[in-house]
C-alpha cells in the first residue's frame, strides 16, 4: 500500500473526499517528521511507536575493493510495533 491507496483508504472509512483524505495523511507524517526531528518519541498505543537512535561511528568495507572504510555516526528513525499491530500479522 502507498500514500495514495491510504488516503483512498481513510476516504472511504470516513466518508471524506480523497483530496482531504490525502491532506489528513500528509499532515499525519508531517507531524511525525517534525517531532522525530525534535528528538521526541511518537507513540501510538496499540500500534507502534518512532524514535530517533543514534548509531555508533564504525569501521566498514567497501565491497567493491574491499578497502576499509570509516563510516561516520548518524542519526536514524526506527519503529517498533505496538502489541495489537504484533497480534494483527501474526
Amino acid at each position: 500500500m502507498n500514500k495514495g491507496e491510504l488516503a483512498s483508504e481513510i476516504a472511504k472509512k470516513a466518508s471524506l473526499s480523497k483530496a482531504k483524505a490525502g491532506e489528513i495523511v500528509n499532515a499525519t507524517f508531517d507531524a511525525i517528521k517534525a517531532s522525530l526531528k525534535k528528538g521526541q518519541k511518537v507513540s501510538l498505543i496499540g500500534f507502534g511507536a518512532w524514535q530517533v537512535k543514534t548509531r555508533k561511528a564504525r569501521t566498514g568495507r567497501n565491497p567493491r575493493t574491499g578497502e576499509t572504510i570509516k563510516i561516520k555516526a548518524r542519526k536514524v528513525a526506527t519503529f517498533s510495533a505496538g502489541a495489537d499491530l504484533k497480534k494483527a500479522v501474526k
